[in-house]
């Protein structure tokens, strides 16, 4: 199935659920030809509690009934349906406007190096058939399984989408989107120069975790609670001794390699909880400091493009900024793109180049064999 490009603008929808399970973004995105997207508008929907805890324990999982997967999948597409239907209701735009809906469904488990041996695998949760059927447009789905066959690590995809959106402008660009975990994307000034892109390792997931387990609430708002704790430097050093963070790039990674168990393994157990709070932030920090040392910038004073939940993060920027004394920290609302915004635009992106049959991973970033036309199409 494709169509045209032409100069008028082309509506499409993002949907995006992250790492962090707290709700589904919704983006309706306007994209022509010869021009960066356009973001139109947007809609949140908080995840319910008893959705997001079901997401969660199915998240990494040794054992499941085919029941649950079914039943966390269908109330998992009805809330796309609807944040699909409040985002068309409050713009006063018809589903008959929208070229495609691009769904990333939920990520359960990603081991792009396979497990004890086995085949390399990305499971998301979702039905396209049952959102095509619930909103009647055509949706496209599966984004990431197409460039792990092709050897690449699925993730992140965002940086392709990083190139549409901001590698037309003068000079180089780096990009941090800090979700449940963070990415790094570099737009190098010379336009036939590769892109590069990498997880640096987790940001809101730990912090979430750990703060949902001895806190009330989902998540630490504006750090307070890291705040208001200490660095514990010989627990640091602990958990930056972990090999994902020596690991050189293409590299991804998830809740199977960094959640709650992993951290329990590198406490003594007499560290105060918001010591710890405090020390997650300093990992997400320095691994994120870490990750653009290893990038050839070719200057050091070269403007972040900060994203993502963790943007919001009074305290984690202090630290950021702390690690990165060179460098100014800007907005992409700067660029028209909200910091909440950038990742459920990336999947209108995708849908659109999966329409067109152009490709939507950068090889150099995924480490796939080549470029892959991503996702499969389900007509409404």
């Amino acid at each position: 199935m494709t169509t045209s490009t032409t100069d008028t603008p082309v509506y499409y929808i993002g949907l995006m659920s992250g790492t962090s399970l707290d709700g589904i973004d919704a983006a309706l995105v306007a994209i022509a030809s010869n021009t960066p997207p356009t973001l139109v508008a947007s809609h949140a929907s908080a995840m319910p509690e008893a959705l997001h805890n079901e997401l969660l324990q199915l998240c990494h999982a040794e054992k499941v009934s085919f029941a649950t997967l079914a039943r966390a999948e269908a109330a998992f597409c009805q809330m796309q349906a609807d944040a699909v239907k409040a985002l068309l209701r409050q713009q006063g735009v018809s589903i008959d406007q929208v070229a495609a809906i691009g769904s990333h469904g939920q990520t359960i488990e990603h081991a792009p190096s396979g497990h004890a041996g086995g085949p390399a695998y990305t499971l998301q949760l979702d039905n396209p058939s049952l959102l095509a059927e619930l909103t009647g447009a055509t949706v496209v789905a599966d984004f990431r399984r197409r460039d792990l066959a092709a050897g690449g690590q699925a993730a992140p995809l965002a940086p392709a989408f990083h190139q549409a959106l901001f590698g037309r402008r003068e000079g180089e660009q780096l990009i941090l989107n800090l979700g449940g975990f963070a990415n790094l994307t570099w737009l190098p000034s010379n336009p036939d120069a590769p892109v590069t892109g990498f997880d640096t390792g987790p940001a809101n997931v730990l912090l979430d975790a750990w703060f949902a387990k001895h806190q009330q609430g989902r998540f630490d708002r504006d750090g307070a609670w890291a705040a208001s704790g200490r660095v514990d430097p010989r627990l640091l050093e602990r958990l930056l001794a972990a090999p994902f963070f020596h690991q050189p790039p293409p590299r991804s990674t998830g809740r199977e390699l960094f959640h709650l168990p992993w951290l329990a393994s590198h406490l003594t157990g007499h560290e105060p909880p918001h010591d710890v709070q405090a020390t997650l932030a300093e990992l997400t920090a320095a691994s994120v400091a870490q990750g653009i040392e290893q990038l050839p910038l070719s200057h050091p004073d070269v403007t972040l493009i900060t994203c993502g939940g963790g943007a919001h993060n009074a305290h984690l920027m202090a630290r950021l900024a702390a690690y990165l004394p060179n460098m100014t920290f800007t907005s992409p609302s700067a660029y028209g793109w909200p910091e909440d915004w950038i990742e459920a635009g990336a999947f209108a992106w995708l849908a659109h180049q999966r329409l067109h049959q152009l490709p939507g991973n950068l090889p150099s970033v995924t480490g796939a064999s080549g470029p892959r036309i991503l996702g499969g199409i389900y007509a409404p």
